[in-house]
């Protein structure tokens, strides 16, 4: 079927509820057979192998990349282009969902990064989100080196034991700079580089959208690290800095800062290091003084503003659960 496909695009992750082994497998021993060939055959135009599953029925979107054609076009055959069929094959591109959690791949992942990495120069193995957690640093950085950073626009690498080295090449990264959403929590950053995670934030400046840096046991040090790269974020709308032991003095500069970011809605805080006592228990009486305190600081900025504030110092991976953030609103008169 590969080798005859008679459209751009072949969206089999529509086809599979599952991720089927077997399956790839067999698709992939056809596309083996095609890129054997110096030339492309005639019938043949595909491009692009889509294993995500969108949720999309399959036979609305096969015949090409469905956000670039109009409906009255997806079910067109593309029309014979003579310039790919008299010359030799453009790499293949593999689009692919990837969410690896703990320490190993599942064995549809594992075959289609290893068949990928042996053909480097014929494929490109794209994802646009990609999502690692808790791997070991020699597999984030295998699969990092796999991956086609080209499309990517959401990364997470959360809950990994990252080098200062492995930052520093992901820093440097090209492909980066295009990404919209940046999630690093979990990555203890207290004995790296103060500059490093600057440098990161400026190479994703333009584009990012969201910022996540839970758990990272950043300090007041690395606020004023990064507040100069974080000024230039002007497309930021969301930032969680939970579960960091941040002072009231570092809480008030990024407030102030951040004020700046005309498209920041969403601001995710923890109770300041002053709401603790020495035995990490959070006083109530202080905590209240500081909700004054912060206030009266959204008050002199001057206009609408909200954030959220983490009352947990330490607390579990992730943040999806909002019970334990307290609402800070300030709307003038």
């Amino acid at each position: 079927m590969v080798h005859t496909w008679p459209f751009v695009r072949l969206p089999l992750g529509g086809l599979m509820e599952l991720p089927h082994l077997i399956t790839l497998q067999a698709v992939l021993d056809g596309l083996d057979v095609l890129l054997a060939q110096k030339e492309c055959p005639r019938r043949c135009k595909l491009w692009v192998l889509d294993l995500r599953n969108t949720g999309q029925n399959f036979w609305s979107m096969w015949s090409g990349y469905i956000e670039h054609m109009s409906s009255s076009s997806l079910m067109a055959p593309v029309p014979e282009d003579r310039s790919r069929t008299e010359q030799p094959l453009a790499p293949l591109e593999v689009f692919v969902e990837m969410s690896l959690k703990e320490w190993s791949m599942d064995e549809f992942l594992t075959y289609l990064m290893m068949w990928a990495e042996q053909r480097k120069d014929s494929i490109h193995l794209c994802c646009k989100k990609l999502k690692i957690f808790g791997m070991p640093v020699e597999n984030t950085m295998k699969v990092l080196s796999v991956v086609s950073g080209e499309p990517l626009d959401n990364l997470a690498i959360t809950h990994c034991l990252l080098t200062e080295s492995d930052l520093t090449h992901l820093s440097q990264c090209p492909s980066i700079s295009q990404l919209k959403g940046l999630d690093l929590s979990g990555i203890i950053l207290a004995d790296f580089s103060l500059e490093l995670l600057q440098v990161l934030l400026e190479q994703v400046a333009d584009t990012l959208q969201e910022l996540d840096l839970n758990q990272c046991e950043i300090m007041d040090s690395h606020i004023e690290a990064i507040l100069p790269a974080l000024n230039h974020c002007s497309q930021l709308r969301s930032l969680s800095l939970c579960g960091n032991p941040l002072s009231m003095a570092a809480m008030e500069k990024l407030l102030h800062h951040t004020s700046g970011l005309p498209s920041l809605s969403h601001e995710f805080y923890p109770a300041p290091l002053e709401t603790y006592s020495s035995q990490a228990v959070l006083s109530e009486e202080r905590l209240a003084q500081l909700r004054a305190e912060l206030l009266e600081i959204l008050r002199d900025l001057g206009h609408p503003k909200t954030i959220w504030l983490n009352a947990i110092f330490f607390s579990s991976y992730g943040y999806d659960d909002y019970s334990h953030l307290e609402i800070f609103e300030y709307n003038p008169d």
